[in-house]
């Protein structure tokens, strides 16, 4: 199977002067260091909007922009609330941001540049920076999958990862991509291998510099699926398969995706994270695209998801109570 390098091992090549002229820190044993914590953080979308067509990056003033009415729709939806307000109606109950308050979120209000460009989407490839089309066949198939599923209120079986505080956030897809807050990621590294962190549901990945999969991680497939990786300079170039057949990658199944990842250094505070997604069991053809990480001074803190997940027992105690009324949940 051919694979398309993610397009930032091109850009080490292409890229602005600043980025061929960088020369990162090493490790003891000779080796890029990534050590630290990084942040995933971009107003950036995944998928280019259709509107923009071919349209690679924006202008300064255009990505400008976009960063001030981002701006401006956190500072209205910050603005106290009038306590002699009237109830909202039903369809008007969620802020404009959605059902979490500022006081969680901390979602990023800028672009930053990947090789002095203020990208429209992170998907460069195709050029529309979208997700190509799903094989033929793929919706009834997915129809099939989802009938053998648990029902939705039947067990906590049946409710999403998330909601079950299995996998979350940056690692609740293949592709590492921001969540709207705990989006910090920890990098640390040992003669051999390397570690990823994340803040939401403290999920971690240990990749091995390896040339081969363990002869295992087809038969006991892991939720991150089994990562091997290799230096090509000074880029991190690393193959995860054989995810476990909950896994997803934007709702489709994830046990015959093979992903590959890069990451190398573009200056003191910045990484650039690249990706290239291919699965012919799902999607028509590959796909591939680049995130910048920006690294910062702080620590990440325990995700304690499962000690406050009072909502899994309310959904399932709030069905039994349904049932037990005859009520369909």
């Amino acid at each position: 199977m051919r694979i398309l390098w993610p397009l930032l091992i091109i850009s080490t090549i292409a890229g602005t002067a600043t980025a061929r002229d960088y020369v990162g820190p090493m490790t003891e044993w000779g080796v890029p260091d990534f050590q630290g914590v990084w942040k995933h953080a971009t107003i950036m979308p995944f998928e280019r909007p259709r509107e923009l067509g071919e349209k690679r990056a924006y202008t300064e003033a255009e990505s400008l922009k976009l960063e001030v009415a981002v701006q401006q729709t956190f500072d209205a939806a910050n603005e106290p609330l009038n306590p002699d307000r009237s109830a909202p109606d039903v369809a008007e109950s969620l802020p404009p941001l959605g059902n979490y308050d500022l006081f969680w979120r901390e979602d990023a209000k800028f672009i930053p540049t990947i090789d002095s460009e203020f990208r429209t989407s992170a998907i460069t490839d195709p050029a529309n920076g979208r997700m190509p089309e799903r094989v033929a066949g793929f919706s009834e198939r997915m129809s099939e999958r989802r009938a053998r599923r648990p029902g939705r209120s039947d067990g906590p079986e049946g409710r999403g990862l998330g909601e079950r505080c299995l996998l979350n956030g940056n690692f609740s897809s293949p592709v590492m991509r921001p969540s709207i807050y705990n989006s910090h990621l920890q990098f640390s590294q040992s003669p051999g291998y390397i570690s990823i962190t994340t803040e939401m549901s403290h999920d971690t990945r240990i990749i091995k510099i390896a040339d081969q999969h363990n002869p295992a991680a087809k038969a006991q497939r892991k939720w991150m699926g089994d990562s091997i990786a290799r230096w090509e300079g000074d880029t991190l170039v690393v193959e995860t398969r054989y995810f476990n057949n909950w896994q997803s990658m934007r709702g489709a199944p994830a046990e015959n995706l093979t992903l590959i990842e890069s990451f190398r250094r573009d200056s003191h505070n910045k990484m650039i994270y690249g990706f290239t997604v291919d699965d012919p069991s799902v999607f028509t053809a590959q796909f591939s695209g680049e995130y910048a990480l920006s690294r910062i001074n702080e620590r990440i803190y325990e995700y304690a998801c499962h000690e406050g997940n009072y909502g899994m027992v309310g959904i399932l105690a709030g069905a039994r109570r349904l049932e037990s009324l005859g009520i369909e949940p």
